[in-house]
């Protein structure tokens, strides 16, 4: 009777542990230590190998906070190495170092940095030892430093980074370390970095199974004995589900763990409705809580079929995606979670539901972001394999460092549910020879060795099956093709049983408010004249989607084909974005792209609007161009819209007649004979009104009107505030050729950290304290500078323009 109440007791006891053990979980303890290690680094350009001594001089180098972007800080200059592809701006060598203290009790942990991209050919030191190198910019990496510490006390930490050997890109790489630096203390037995890959082998409405597989790392001489504790948890840090298990691992090994849960009445994961859901996993020893790690899941199922295109969730989804480079803008190849999103929710409101990471790469911020907001991820590993597309570039790298890329690129965001598509490589030059045909086969071993659930493609560009070496190593699951879009009626007869995306498309060329007429006329190629906008109407971007590269198409056309075809997945316009570097085809001072839908600054092209109307539900009716020309003039005028059966145009009141699109039209147009007026279009459906549109000619420039994208700011030094400035008259309607130049003065808790008009050819810096208005617009970026203040911006010009100023709140 005793042993029988004994072992009763010994199994509550177990049931009660457990119990507390789950209970930890649920108000989520962190025993793992992160820590911001952005701020308080010393920079300087140029090559300083004593830099790693203790005793250096730092008094004349700056001080400053990452990320940090050397690159953009510098003068646009046509000689720079980095020449058109980079925008002109220079590169070289420079060298960050960092005094920090780590508390004397982490002498027992395990401490690491982590590094989420430094450009490039980085060296990390610590108290003078080297912790290694790694010549990929694009690519995150860790260094634990335990060994060489001095804890409790002062330990100095540099960086080199070697930008200096170019061209090394066809497109602005930036220079430094440019995305976000981290500090991780956790103890001697705990996951591995990117130690977690979760997988969702059944997904439905009614249920969800869950595989996780867990590596755990114990860094001590002895065997351990732990309990492993998975907890998934909803959007509302809830727990729906949890499983435990006792393990063992041996001494200085790692070892691989694994926990299968089942989710009932899932919510699942679509770009409408991105429901998130997260996994914490625990690790305890003796019942104490030694490590903790997240690891993102959403529950989604989708499927390329070779006849129907694309599926999510089992409903017919055509993939409306964009490809995007990382830079953002005026702040270079700075990441910011906060212009990021802000870039991203542009793209949103246009009816954008997924993107393509070009050519490499891209941010942490922006992997979680995709997640968060809805967007399906092509995610991207490199533009070059082993033949080289510019002089440095990855191809020197290869050889050492590809397996280990490509690896480490799939571990770190193979778990964010956004990601449906590795492309192992753009328009690749193994494409046209044999050598094709073993890496790609190798490069989706590497793939499928780490995760068998998504697709691997490749950009393609030449769909000639007997040209294409990499079709031809059968290694592809999905076949990406950049442009020929008039070629794609023949895909299914020519790639017969195949699942097809337009990897890469358009290509057209256009400048946010520019317009040339006639516009009936298409443009030549390539241009003839020396520099973009010279007034030569026969050549000069316009945005009325007419100007197109030779290998692209213009945006109508290459939509109306995807549109018509079942069997193609979707399409990726080439860009969201306007790009710094590669302004193909226009020479010096052309420094940016001219191909996004938006332009850099952030302010939409009017072929924006254009997939507004097709790819989203909501009603759109956009005219343009503005209503500002010489008297007696012949205007085309152009009408986006959807929801409604008919668009009516008047000028000053006066009706032009009622136009309704025909067969496959995606917009109307009115020739209309210029007269200053309010130009007004008025959609219907069914006889009722859907929407107004007016557009109404300007004025004398009398005034500066400043918006801000948001009225508050976060007092935490990254929160930014986008402030669109406008020329207007009197009446407060935009001068839509004003080319004032505005100064700032910014007060309080911020900062000015960014400027930009959108002008593709503009050489001021995007630093500078002033702006010259591009068509009637700029921008002014602000930034938290860690006071708790209010800030103020003051923008001034000359001309009798009064002075305007907007007040931000800091919180």
């Amino acid at each position: 009777m005793i042993k029988k109440h004994k072992n009763v007791l010994q199994k509550l006891g177990t049931a009660i542990v457990l119990f507390l053990l789950v209970a930890c979980v649920s108000i989520k303890k962190q025993v793992r230590i992160v820590e911001d290690f952005n701020k308080n680094w010393n920079f300087k350009l140029g090559d300083y190998p004593t830099a790693i001594q203790s005793n250096f001089n730092t008094a004349d180098w700056r001080t400053l906070q990452l990320p940090h972007d050397w690159s953009i800080e510098g003068p646009f200059n046509k000689e720079n190495p980095t020449k058109q592809a980079q925008a002109f701006l220079p590169a070289g060598m420079g060298w960050y170092r960092k005094t920090f203290t780590v508390p004397a009790e982490w002498a027992a942990k395990t401490v690491s940095i982590e590094f989420d991209g430094v450009f490039k050919n980085s060296e990390v030191f610590i108290n003078g030892h080297s912790l290694g190198m790694r010549p990929n910019g694009y690519i995150s990496f860790a260094y634990e430093l335990s060994e060489y510490l001095n804890f409790g006390k002062e330990n100095i930490i540099a960086v080199k980074v070697d930008n200096g050997a170019q061209p090394n890109s066809r497109w602005y790489t930036g220079s430094g370390i440019y995305r976000n630096v981290r500090l991780v203390a956790s103890e001697k037995l705990h996951v591995a970095q990117w130690g977690t890959y979760v997988t969702t082998p059944e997904v439905s409405a009614a249920k969800a199974s869950v595989h996780l597989e867990v590596t755990i790392e114990n860094k001590t001489n002895s065997e351990k004995e732990f309990q492993l504790v998975t907890s998934i948890l909803d959007a509302n840090n809830k727990e729906v589900v949890n499983t435990k298990t006792t393990e063992k691992i041996g001494a200085n090994t790692n070892s691989k763990k694994v926990h299968n849960l089942n989710v009932n009445q899932p919510k699942l994961w679509d770009t409408e409705n991105p429901n998130l859901y997260k996994i914490v996993t625990t690790i305890y020893e003796n019942s104490k809580a030694v490590d903790n790690y997240e690891t993102p899941l959403g529950f989604r199922f989708f499927n390329f079929d070779a006849e129907k295109g694309f599926s999510l969730n089992g409903v017919p989804t055509k993939i409306f995606g964009v490809c995007l480079h990382h830079d953002n803008g005026a702040l270079g190849a700075v990441e910011n979670i906060h212009a990021v999103k802000r870039k991203l929710t542009i793209l949103k409101e246009m009816g954008t539901n997924a993107i393509r990471m070009a050519h490499n790469p891209h941010s942490l911020e922006m992997m979680q972001l995709c997640d968060e907001m809805g967007f399906i991820v092509q995610a991207e590993f490199t533009d070059v394999w082993k033949k080289k597309k510019v002089t440095n570039d990855y191809h020197k790298d290869w050889d050492a460092w590809h397996k280990q890329d490509l690896e480490d690129f799939i571990k770190r965001d193979r778990n964010h549910p956004s990601v449906m598509m590795w492309s192992i490589g753009n328009e690749i030059r193994e494409q046209f020879d044999s050598t094709g045909i073993a890496i790609t086969r190798e490069l989706a071993q590497i793939v499928k060795s780490l995760d068998t659930t998504r697709p691997v493609t490749s950009a393609l560009t030449e769909n000639i099956i007997e040209k294409n070496f990499i079709y031809q190593s059968g290694a592809l699951d999905l076949l990406g093709f950049n442009y020929k879009h008039e070629d794609y009626k023949d895909f299914p007869t020519r790639f017969k049983g195949q699942k097809i995306l337009a990897s890469e498309s358009v290509s057209a060329l256009e400048t946010r408010g520019h317009y040339d007429f006639p516009s009936d006329v298409i443009k030549t190629w390539p241009p003839k004249h020396g520099a973009p906008f010279d007034g030569n109407a026969d050549w000069t971007v316009t945005a009325f989607d007419q100007v197109q590269s030779y290998w692209g198409a213009t945006h109508e056309a290459n939509w109306k084909t995807i549109k018509k075809q079942d069997f193609m997945a979707g399409t990726f316009i080439w860009t969201g974005f306007d790009y710094l570097g590669e302004p193909d085809p226009y020479p010096y001072p052309a420094r940016s792209s001219y191909f996004g839908i938006v332009d850099l600054a952030g302010f939409p092209k009017d072929v924006y609007f254009m997939y507004q109307s097709e790819w989203t539900n909501k009603p759109v009716l956009h005219i343009f161009p503005h209503w500002n020309w010489t008297a007696g003039q012949e205007v085309d005028v152009w009408a986006y819209y959807n929801n409604a059966d008919e668009v009516e145009l008047f000028l000053n009141g006066k009706s032009l007649g009622k136009k309704a699109k025909q067969n496959d039209d995606l917009h109307i147009s009115w020739r209309v004979k210029f007269e200053p007026a309010t130009i007004k279009a008025i959609s219907r459906k069914a006889g009722k009104i859907v929407l107004e549109a007016a557009i109404h000619t300007a004025g004398t420039a009398s005034k500066i009107a400043l918006v801000g994208d948001k009225q508050t700011i976060k007092n935490d030094s990254y929160d930014l505030v986008y402030v669109t400035v406008s020329i207007t008259d009197a009446d407060g309607n935009m001068v839509p050729n004003a080319n004032n130049l505005i100064n700032f003065e910014v007060s309080g808790g911020g900062k000015l950290v960014g400027v930009d008009n959108g002008y593709q050819a503009g050489l001021d810096s995007f630093k500078a304290n002033f702006c010259k208005v591009y068509n009637g617009k700029c921008i002014a970026i602000i930034q938290s500078n860690g006071k708790n203040e209010a800030i103020q911006l003051k923008a001034s010009t000359a001309n009798g323009i009064s002075s305007a100023t907007i007040d931000i709140k800091v919180q």
